[in-house]
Order: structure tokens, then sequence, then C-alpha cells
């Protein structure tokens, strides 16, 4: 036992080298769109620290033959990234509302960018130190949360839709409420944060996603408790393991993080509700508690460098506002049905907007009665348990599994 232990061990020092060896190869080239690296190490910032605060799994990070983007900003620059994550919107804005951390750079969605904005919580871009701007497609610019262009670049773009899994389900879904079916009770998950959560319940009962009226949020409120029994767990990132496992057979989420999660199970398939969906854009700002500006603004320019934005884009699969990498043959592969749906699908798709100050916090109100009221044991919760054990299986086996990812290089 204590020589298996030894070999276990032995066996995973030897993986933590040699996996940041292999992810130092993975470099993008692009001959058109080469990186001016001079650019980036001939900058005043060096030694410094710079605190970037994004979404899971949403960055290309070195891991499964990515590029590193954080380490190789690092290793141009000289800046030093410490980079943590979030789960929601509301989570980032609590934190960085309550002072309890100091970040440079954030990733918001669109409608806290508009709330951030309106408090006064973000500060004004200097376009000018951000020139890769000019690769954002004009249809992301200007847009109800940044009319004037002041305060963020587009990171990416995103809709959400049902992902399903094609051996438990009967057949492909095309409505919302299949999120409440009795015959896939326990096998169902859904949003953990309110904002997406309300969403799916208002569509199916034919509301705006940015109503202020109360009767309507009531109602809402009533069609999410009327779900919650069949509901396995309430989730954000930890749908990636849940799902590429085959551990449920339904679940609302990001079309970006579809494809990776298709990429580990070819079961998975998604559907496009007919009653609708959101669709966001999340976009790299700088917030108020910012401590170092400029290596904030040479950041958002690096991660907007076409070798860089294709290096996300393939990682992420998410569609990008990048109209270099967008027009890429080395980009054409993916699957544009689910990227960059045909109009049709997405023609009654709804951004959110910022709230009124009441309704949040009705919203908020109404999410923290639903996490706590009627049944919330073994049907809302898996088994800590179980899952823990499952989880780390999984784990390894994504450790050693490769995505079919294609890499192109000159």
């Amino acid at each position: 036992m204590k020589r298996l232990l030894t070999i276990l061990i032995a066996l995973c020092l030897v993986l933590s080298l040699t996996i940041p060896a292999f992810a130092e190869e993975e470099v993008y080239y692009l001959d058109d769109y080469a990186i001016d690296e001079d650019y980036y190490r001939d900058n005043p910032y060096k030694g410094t620290v710079l605190n970037v605060y994004n979404w899971g799994e949403y960055i290309s990070d070195g891991s499964e033959d990515s590029l590193d983007v954080n380490k190789y900003f690092e290793e141009l620059t000289g800046i030093k990234v410490n980079y943590t994550n979030f789960d929601s919107n509301e989570d980032m804005y609590a934190k960085i509302k309550s002072g309890g951390a100091n970040y440079d750079v954030v990733i918001p969605s669109d409608y806290m960018i508009q709330r951030m904005a309106e408090e006064g919580m973000l500060l004004p871009l200097d376009y000018d130190n951000i020139p890769n701007y000019k690769y954002i497609d004009g249809q992301y610019k200007g847009l109800y949360f940044d009319e004037k262009e002041q305060y963020c670049v587009p990171y990416n773009v995103g809709y959400v839709a049902l992902i399903y899994n094609t051996t438990m389900v009967d057949e492909a879904p095309d409505s919302w409420t299949a999120l409440w079916d009795q015959k896939y009770a326990g096998n169902i998950l859904m949003f953990n944060n309110p904002r997406d959560g309300f969403a799916i319940a208002q569509l199916i009962l034919g509301q705006d996603l940015n109503t202020t009226d109360p009767a309507d949020w009531a109602l809402a409120y009533d069609k999410l408790l009327e779900q919650k029994p069949v509901v396995r767990a309430y989730v954000m990132d930890e749908i990636f393991n849940i799902m590429e496992s085959g551990a449920a057979a339904l679940a609302p989420y990001y079309v970006g993080d579809y494809l990776t999660m298709h990429d580990n199970n070819e079961d998975l398939a998604i559907a496009f509700p007919k009653e609708g969906a959101n669709i966001f854009i999340d976009a790299m700002c700088i917030p108020n508690t910012c401590q170092n500006k400029g290596a904030a603004e040479l950041y958002i320019n690096f991660m907007e460098e076409p070798e860089i934005a294709l290096a996300n884009a393939e990682y992420i699969c998410y569609a990008t506002p990048n109209t270099i990498v967008r027009n890429l043959d080395e980009y054409s592969y993916r699957d544009d049905d689910v990227l960059y749906p045909d109009e049709s699908v997405t023609a009654n798709y709804q951004y959110f907007y910022n709230l009124p100050s009441d309704i949040q916090t009705l919203m908020s109100n109404y999410w923290s009665d639903l996490k706590v009221d009627g049944n919330s044991n073994a049907s809302t919760y898996i088994g800590i348990g179980v899952f823990v054990a499952a989880a780390a299986a999984y784990g390894i086996y994504r450790i050693i599994k490769k995505k079919r990812r294609e890499k192109y290089y000159d």
C-alpha cells in the first residue's frame, strides 16, 4: 500500500512538472497579425501586480494543450497576474461593492456593466492605450450598456440554450418546459443564479425579461417553486463534471460551454427553445477599485490581439466579437450553427437590462426563498459523498483525456 502511494505521489509530481512544459509549446502564429512583442516588453509596469477577476473556465489557461494566456502575458510584460474566478455577475458585484477586494480588470455581463457604470463603479477607459479595439465588430459597440463607448471592450458573445443527454431524453426538446417534466425528476439541473434562473420561468410565461411589474416576478417565482421538486441541483461551473460524466439529463447553460462539454461527451446535444432565450455580451472593464490602470489597459489590449483572441476562442468555444478571428479560415471548423445561430433562431432573444433597485431586491428575496422553501432534500441537492467521489474520478479522466481541438501553426 505504501509503495502504491509512493508511485501515485511520484506520478502526480511528474504530471505537475510536465503539463506546464507542454503548455509552453502551444503558441498561435498568424503572420498577418503577429503580436508585436516589443510593444508589450517596453512598458513601465514591470514588476507590478495585476488583479483580474473573471468567470470560471473562461480563458485559455494552458490545460489540455492550450496556450496559457496569462503566463504568456507575464513573460512578455514582467507584470504578475493574480487571476481569480467568480460564479455569477451578482457574486462579482457584491464582492466589489463591499470593498472586499481590489481588482484591476473584471469581465461582467452587459446588464451588470450597465448597473456598475450607473453606480460609478467603473473607470473610463483610455482607448488610445487599447488600439486593438479596432478589431471589435461594430455590432457589439455602443450598445445600451455602454452607449458612449466609455467603459468596456467586448470579450465574448453568448446565448443560453438547453443542453440534454441523448441517452436519457426520449426526444429532442424544443421548449424550456422540458425542465419541468416529471419523467426527468432528479435528473434536471438548474441555474444557480437568480437572473438566469428567473429568465427561464419568465420565457415560459411569455414575460419580458426586464419587466418591472412585481406581479410578473411573483408568477415567475411560483413557476420556479413548481419546478423545484424535479430539480436535482442548482449549479454553475459544477455543470461541467455533471453533464460530461452523464450524471444528469437536462440543463440550461451557455452555448459556448456546451461545445466544451460535447468535446468530452458526444452523447450531449443542444436545443434552442421556441420561447427564446437570453443573449449576452461579456466585456472587459476596469472597476474603481483599480490600483494599476495602465497595466489593466495593456492587458485588455493583449486580450484582443488576434493570436490571443484565437487561443481563447478555441479553448472557451464562445462566439468572438473579434472580427479578425471570426473570419479566419483556421477558425471556420467551429460549429457556426451553435456559436452564430441564424437570425430566425435569435429573433426573439432578449438582453438583460439593469433592473430598478426595488425589483432587484424583490428578485433576490424571491431567490433566497426559493432555495430554502419547499422540498429541499435529496431531490434538490446531490449526495455529497457520492458526488465528490465521482467528481474526483472524472477529474482524473479529464486530465488524462485530451480534447479534440485542432491547432494551427505556420
